[in-house]
């Protein structure tokens, strides 16, 4: 019964309600998906195991952290470990591309839910538009009718409040994962940071 409501409801909507609900399954389906995959991410943080890596780190012994941060599902630690295997080559730039990887991961569907967040009031509004049109159409013709007329204000408002409801759904999770992953970038290059400054002065105390 709640499914007839609802395609009743999006019928009354007119054409433009299926892109609208386009937008909606999208929505919900990107949100579930990084919702799943930050609280999986979020089991995998081993803080424990990074305080482990400094004191090799400290005493110089590079290999002897990479093989304490080999395995790890954090990714901070991950990109440590890309690190401290190419030591000896370019320890910034490998660093960097690790970094990039863990933060494209982190940042998947973020584009996506940022078009819905524009894209769903503005079909909204065209819808509104498309609604008013049908209602100004039926108001000059010569057979007035009060249902057509109502129903094509009721077109445009069902329209307006779906594509504004899609948007608000969308921005906050949109705004939380972008915080999230500017955190992480955030902790990814103070780790960064802090393992190439002990390295270069353990070097320095050779």
């Amino acid at each position: 019964m709640f499914a007839n409501i609802i395609v009743q409801f999006f019928l009354k909507g007119g054409p433009i309600m299926w892109p609208i609900l386009g937008c909606a399954f999208v929505t919900v389906a990107v949100v579930g998906e990084r919702l799943f995959w930050w609280a999986r991410e979020g089991t995998r943080r081993d803080p424990v195991k990074m305080e482990q890596l400094l004191p090799p780190l400290e005493k110089g012994d590079v290999e002897g952290a990479r093989k304490i941060a080999e395995g790890s599902e954090d990714p901070v630690i991950r990109m440590i470990y890309h690190g401290l295997s190419h030591v000896h080559s370019s320890l910034e730039g490998a660093f960097q591309l690790a970094a990039g990887i863990e933060l494209e991961r982190a940042g998947r569907f973020l584009t996506v839910m940022d078009t819905l967040v524009t894209l769903a009031p503005l079909l909204g509004l065209l819808g509104t538009v498309t609604g008013l049109m049908r209602a100004f159409l039926n108001v000059g013709s010569a057979e007035l009718s009060v249902v057509a007329v109502t129903g094509g204000i009721g077109e445009a408002l069902i329209a307006t409040a779906c594509g504004l409801g899609i948007a608000i759904v969308a921005l906050i999770p949109y705004n939380y994962f972008s915080g999230r992953v500017a955190r992480l970038q955030f902790e990814l290059e103070t780790a960064a940071t802090n393992v190439e400054l002990m390295i270069a002065a353990t070097k320095q105390n050779k």
